[in-house]
């Protein structure tokens, strides 16, 4: 886990530099607080700095010509707010967002395409009200021996105690569900330390690549990414990871990795993506624009920024939501009932404890 964060630190120094150069490179002093300036601005920051061109087949220099017309110095904020964000929409990007003080600018279709898959009011028929809560991981036995653990976020730090204390209060079940269904995201530091405690070995977890210059297809080569067990107790038991199209960032990284442990299966929905380092600049007239801008790829060099699908696709249903019943869950507790059942045997890892079928 060590090298993969020391391997973040590397590609964010490179990173932080380009981003203070572009952020220089577009300043107020080149173009005018006008709607006209303010267009070229967000035009050229997005046309130096967005990554994906290629991938979406996008003529960024044909969505100019339409849009620079559209811009006139009678225009109000919101009109501008309006028209900007109709130009970002070309981007068909769930992660490009432009940032006011009255509004934001984002991308709907990249959430009303997908159906939610998720209900708090479900999900709190299974935790019911004597779940246990640590590090911010609200965990459970279900009625079948089954463990649930529901992560909404990773903001919050993960602790090494924390995470054996789980594991320890689950050790007797048959299987866990890991449900990230929603997680927008956090510190991919925490995504990682709980992404490790499922391998016993250094795993290749995909590859990344930065920005190296202005053109579209200014990019650095392919470097990898690997996941090295945690220190802890280490869960080797049948698991399924549960996601929908509102899981993303460091959640999306942590489905990745998750997708190369040893009996691991994820159900649900494909994640919405946007693992890649954020970059953020500013206009002219002080709103602000963010978008990921580093490419990331899973182990088998396919690109993850626009969500990675499930092993096995479920969606829920109307018919069990009226049962107050969810779909995905009742399908992942199938699933762990269908694993090869084998003993129960408790191993010594390097003077830790790893709980093992």
């Amino acid at each position: 886990m060590r090298k993969l964060y020391h391997f973040f630190l590397y590609l964010l120094i490179p990173a932080l530099t380009i981003l203070s150069t572009a952020t220089s490179c577009v300043t107020n002093d080149q173009q005018s607080d006008s709607p006209q300036g303010n267009f070229e601005a967000l035009w050229r920051i997005i046309d130096e700095h967005y990554c994906f061109f290629s991938q979406k087949g996008i003529d960024w220099q044909e969505v100019h010509s339409r849009y620079a017309r559209q811009f006139d110095n009678s225009m109000t904020a919101k009109q501008q707010f309006e028209v900007m964000t109709n130009m970002l929409s070309e981007l068909k990007d769930g992660h490009v967002n432009l940032y006011t003080s009255f509004n934001v600018g984002r991308y709907w279709s990249w959430h009303e395409d997908y159906p939610k898959n998720y209900s708090d009011t479900l999900q709190r028929l299974y935790l019911k009200t004597d779940y246990l809560i640590a590090s911010g991981l609200d965990y459970t036995v279900l009625d079948d021996n089954i463990g649930y653990v529901r992560c909404e976020t990773f903001q919050n730090a993960i602790g090494a105690g924390n995470l054996d204390d789980i594991f320890i209060h689950l050790q007797p079940c048959n299987g866990l569900i890991i449900d990230v269904r929603n997680n927008g995201g956090g510190n991919l530091t925490n995504a990682e330390a709980f992404a490790a405690r499922f391998t016993n070995e250094e795993l290749l977890v995909g590859y990344i690549q930065h920005k190296t210059g202005k053109g579209h297809n200014d990019f650095s080569p392919l470097q990898p990414e690997y996941l090295k067990p945690g220190k802890g107790i280490r869960w080797h038991k049948p698991v399924i990871v549960l996601t929908n199209r509102s899981v993303f960032s460091a959640a999306n990284e942590f489905v990745k990795y998750m997708k190369c442990c040893p009996n691991v299966i994820v159900v649900g929905d494909r994640t919405g993506g946007g693992a890649g380092l954020p970059f953020s600049s500013e206009l002219p007239n002080g709103w602000s624009v963010r978008f990921s801008a580093c490419p990331m790829y899973d182990r088998d060099k396919q690109m993850t920024e626009f969500g990675i699908d499930p092993d096995y696709k479920v969606s829920l249903t109307s018919e069990d939501f009226a049962r107050g019943k969810d779909t995905i869950i009742e399908f992942a507790r199938k699933m762990i009932k269908t694993f090869p059942k084998r003993g129960c045997v408790k191993m010594q890892i390097n003077n830790l404890t790893s709980f093992k079928l």
